[in-house]
């Protein structure tokens, strides 16, 4: 028997999209107490007789406009934990339909599966302990950007394009981090302060580690929650109850844009224009795109913070949507540009380091001018020992005769190898010419490493990478050889930064290639300690001036300027549709070419596939978005008829769908 004609509206757990929508379920009368908003259930589909799991979006009454037959009773209720809050139901719904995606995909990032135990031991402990129960009598002070500026926007719940000071800084413990990562740390204790939880998301854990250091310094323990991809289940689970229980300070990777933040007070992102901020899971959602959506909806302070400033965010100052807050006074890197400039020295040659560059890491080696020593940074372009090789007498590129993969070397006299297949070298012969000899063309972390040690014999060198991660180092002297975005922090900051391998960063092909050099050099720029020279090797023009004098916002200006001019995003938005070429025109198709802008393509895109692309204005989004969830569905549903052979197979549907891809031009 129902329970009092109440009627539960249960999303279902599956991808399938054709059951993106909500099921009426009646409330049997010895549920009526458990079966509430948010809490998971098992419910039975008329399907085989099947069991499914789900969750409770909303309980509504029968006369509410839900179905008014005989409903089906929810079979169970699997846990009396509302894990999925309202406002995290209402964000799903809303970026699935923004993006032609389905809503439980995006529950799958926010919702951590259940752990039994954990629950249980949460579930038992008195849930008022759980909540820090002393706040901060005074909110801390931002330093660096004026008397409370940051502070009354944020209490104000403003949205916010922030430039973070650019200078290492120290902790009460003695330990060293970013001074964004202690500017946002501040931000998001006065908002607990105050009552009101804040989510913090970062790119990495290197990120992670300087953030969670900060609020360690300021913030009570009980009041931050670490949400950590890298994190056990049990852990993850563990974190996602404490965000349940009261206001927090919630920080992790891209994901914790989900959390289910209680009285939310603010959301920051930092560095949004790096990749590890692109959700490479269906609907691909980025978090800067989840983060506009949930402060909409929930409307607290927004803050995108970064040394640079992102072509997206540069629009959205531009619209007057953000507002643009700079330090109170401005602190620029002693930027040196060295384009053009040889090498004084044959090591310093071999190091692919100019004469200026050389001696400044000198001077900071060994004092010898009575400046402070410490240890010197030096960014390369790639990992490894000799990440591409050429024949030695033609100069083609050297591939792999297994698989046609670029061949490279790992370290010092080892055989190269293929870094696709690992296939080792042993025979190879030059396609083109037949010879048997290689030539390093792109020289990486290791080698670079291995020649500055014989310029500075009894000096340490580091080599921080991929496979070598070193987040800290002393502030004695040594050489600090680190690839893009694995620079580690240094006690009292860097005395010298050298930024190698700018010419080849710079010869990707992508649109964000400026963009992304202007972030990588900024950021390890910002590891120097005061007045310590950052030396830029190799570039000049228009891009190297804007990172020497620090204007990185007029330079997003112009580039969005372009992108206007060509249509290009952010001006426009993109959908990429790809699939089997008949597939991909019948989802073209469905879309009114009035919301259009034009399409492009189609083109091939690998195993016999195709893929076009829709550009359109902002305006259309959401009809574009609608035309091409339905085309989706569709599809999905279509019947397909087996291979000969194979009666029970079902080949899945191959169209897919990605809003705003950051892969397109």
């Amino acid at each position: 028997m129902a329970a009092a004609g109440r009627v539960a509206r249960v999303v279902i757990d599956s991808a399938l999209p054709q059951l993106d929508h909500f099921f009426d379920y009646g409330i049997p009368d010895e549920l009526a107490d458990q079966a509430v908003s948010g809490v998971r259930v098992k419910v039975p589909l008329r399907t085989a007789g099947r069991i499914a799991d789900g969750y409770i979006a909303e309980v509504v009454d029968a006369s509410d406009g839900a179905f008014d037959g005989s409903l089906s009773p929810i079979d169970s209720v699997v846990s009396p934990v509302p894990v999925l809050s309202p406002e995290v139901w209402a964000l799903a719904r809303r970026l699935a339909d923004r993006s032609a995606g389905t809503a439980n995909d995006i529950l799958r990032l926010a919702v951590p599966g259940r752990q039994v135990r954990v629950e249980k031991a949460w579930l038992a402990a008195d849930r008022d302990a759980g909540e820090p129960t002393e706040h901060a009598a005074a909110e801390p002070a931002v330093r660096g950007y004026g008397d409370r500026v940051l502070e009354t926007a944020v209490a104000a719940h403003e949205r916010i394009a922030l430039f973070a000071i650019p200078r290492p800084a120290r902790l009460p413990d003695g330990s060293w981090v970013g001074e964004w990562a202690v500017t946002l740390a501040t931000l998001a204790t006065g908002c607990w302060a105050r009552g009101e939880s804040a989510i913090l998301a970062v790119p990495d854990y290197r990120d992670l580690d300087q953030l969670a250091a900060a609020l360690a310094a300021i913030a009570p323990p009980d009041a931050v929650v670490r949400a950590d991809a890298a994190q056990s289940n049990p852990d993850r689970y563990r974190a996602f109850l404490a965000a349940l229980s009261g206001p927090r300070i919630v920080i992790g990777n891209r994901s914790v844009v989900y959390a289910p933040a209680a009285r939310l007070g603010m959301i920051a992102v930092w560095d949004d224009s790096d990749p590890l901020h692109a959700e490479p899971l269906s609907p691909y959602v980025h978090s800067r795109d989840a983060a506009l959506v949930r402060q909409e909806l929930q409307e607290c302070a927004l803050v995108f913070a970064g040394h640079t400033r992102s072509v997206e965010v540069q629009r959205l100052v531009e619209l007057g949507w953000l507002k643009d807050v700079a330090p109170e006074r401005a602190v620029l890197p002693k930027v040196v540009l060295t384009a053009n400039q040889p090498a004084a020295e044959p090591i310093a040659r071999a190091a692919r380091i100019p004469s200026t560059a050389w001696q400044a890491a000198r001077t900071a080696l060994t004092g010898e001018r009575g400046d402070p020593q410490g240890p010197v940074l030096i960014q390369v372009g790639r990992p490894g020992y000799a990440p591409v090789l050429a024949c030695a007498k033609c100069g083609h590129a050297a591939r792999c005769n297994r698989c046609d993969g670029p061949l490279g070397q790992s370290r010092a006299g080892a055989t190269p190898s293929c870094g696709v297949c690992g296939a080792l070298a042993t025979d190879w012969r030059c396609d083109n010419c037949e010879h048997d000899r290689f030539r390093m063309v792109t020289v990486g972390a290791g080698r670079t490493a291995e020649e500055l040690g014989r310029a500075f014999p009894g000096v340490r060198v580091i080599v921080s990478d991929g496979e070598h991660p070193v987040q800290t180092v002393g502030g004695t002297p040594a050489i600090v050889v680190a690839t893009r975005g694995a620079e580690p922090i240094a006690a009292e900051g860097y005395r010298a930064v050298l930024l190698l391998d700018g010419e080849r960063m710079l010869a990707r092909e992508t649109l964000r290639v400026a963009e992304d050099c202007l972030r990588w050099w900024s950021n390890a720029s910002a590891l120097a300690a005061p007045g310590a020279p950052t030396i830029l090797v190799g570039v000049s023009g228009p891009l190297a001036r804007s990172f020497a004098t620090g204007r990185t916002a007029e330079y997003a200006r112009t580039e969005l300027a372009g992108r206007r001019e060509l249509r290009f995003p952010p001006a426009v938005r993109l959908a990429s549709i790809t699939g089997a070429a008949e597939v991909v025109a019948e989802a073209v198709a469905a879309v009114d070419p009035e919301l259009l802008i034009d399409v492009l393509g189609p083109a091939p895109h690998g195993d016999g596939q195709v893929r076009s692309t829709l550009r359109f204005e902002y305006a259309k989004g959401q009809d574009v978005a609608t035309a091409v969830r339905a085309a989706y569905v569709r599809n999905a549903t279509r019947r397909r008829r087996a291979p000969a052979g194979k009666s029970g197979f079902r080949p899945a549907p191959n169209l897919r769908v990605r809003f705003d891809d950051p892969d397109i031009l």
